[in-house]
């Protein structure tokens, strides 16, 4: 005797572990762009930071823009694929990590942004008019720049979470 059949259909599987599709509403958020922007100034920075003749303090600033650039890239696919529930306990409070995020990454930028115009200071005497030797005087400008654009980023993506999170929202987007 077969047993019979169930009355209602299986539950589905969890969308976590589901198929892969983009959370649309996250690229055309103000947090998707803000997350653009601080992919593309911080890749600025540390190739300007890469490409020009460095040393001493320099190598922090180029640790943290590398650092913070991989992990913005993580939370950024994580968040536009839907999959930052695979994430063991953190996926459950995004907002609060992305949060997180972005006032470390702001405290940091301050401080490789800060070491980038003390390197520009420091490199100064080469920018006077035909000073034929090579000076990393100019890149050091260029990124001190960057930094600062990096900086002002993570700051307004961190206040536009508290702002969401204060008014009670849970859900990155």
């Amino acid at each position: 005797m077969l047993p019979p059949p169930p009355r209602q259909p299986p539950p589905q599987a969890s969308s976590a572990r589901g198929a892969v599709r983009l959370h649309r509403p996250f690229l055309r958020s103000l947090l998707g762009v803000l997350r653009l922007l601080q992919l593309l100034a911080g890749a600025a920075f540390w190739i300007t930071i890469a490409t020009s003749r460095y040393q001493g303090p320099v190598h922090f600033a180029l640790f943290v823009s590398v650092f913070f650039w991989l992990l913005t890239l993580a939370l950024y696919f994580l968040t536009l694929l839907g999959k930052y529930e695979l994430v063991p306990f953190l996926g459950a409070h995004w907002l609060v990590v992305n949060v997180a995020h972005d006032l470390l990454a702001a405290a940091l930028y301050g401080a490789a942004t800060g070491i980038m115009i003390d390197q520009t200071q420091r490199h100064s005497y080469c920018n006077i008019k035909d000073y034929s030797l090579p000076c990393a005087y100019h890149a050091f400008l260029a990124a001190a720049v960057c930094g600062g654009l990096c900086l002002g980023l993570y700051l307004l993506s961190a206040f536009y979470e508290c702002c969401r999170r204060h008014q009670g929202e849970q859900e990155v987007v």
